[in-house]
Parts: C-alpha cells; sequence; structure tokens
C-alpha cells in the first residue's frame, strides 16, 4: 500500500470527520463509519483498517473511533459467516 495513498485516505476520513463535527462525537464517529461502509470500494476500507492496526496515524477524534466501529463491524460480519 502507497505511504501517499493512506494519506489521502486519512485526509478523505477527516474530511467526512469535518461534516459531522457539531453533532456528538459518538454520532459523528457512527456517521463517519455509515458512510464509510456505504461508499468507499472494500480496498480502500481494507487499506484505513490496516492503516488504524498500523497506529492510526493523522485519524482525529471521531474520524479515529469511525475506523474503530468500522473494524468492529467486520470483525463482527467475519465471526457471523
Amino acid at each position: 500500500m502507497s505511504h501517499s495513498n493512506v494519506d489521502r485516505l486519512v485526509y478523505m476520513v477527516n474530511q467526512i470527520g469535518d461534516f459531522f463535527k457539531y453533532q456528538p462525537h459518538e454520532d459523528a464517529a457512527e456517521g463517519i463509519a455509515n458512510h464509510i461502509k456505504k461508499f468507499w470500494d472494500p480496498r480502500m476500507r481494507k487499506q484505513i483498517l490496516e492503516h488504524l492496526e498500523a497506529g492510526g496515524e493523522g485519524l482525529e477524534g471521531p474520524s479515529r473511533k469511525a475506523i474503530e466501529i468500522l473494524r468492529d463491524m467486520t470483525q463482527k460480519a467475519k465471526s457471523d459467516a
């Protein structure tokens, strides 16, 4: 995975987070996670999840929480399958 590609994904997640910034932290994180789940290509989701597991550098507040929620949703879906 390209470092600049990951930087771009982090930027995108934080931009989505800016849209939700006036909502309570938990609501914002849920909204960001749902947006990513609905609109991002699975490869992009995989890359941002890998970035989180590597420390998640650059992910801000609700954006970091959103990726954690996405990780948990992904793990739950795998265990339910």
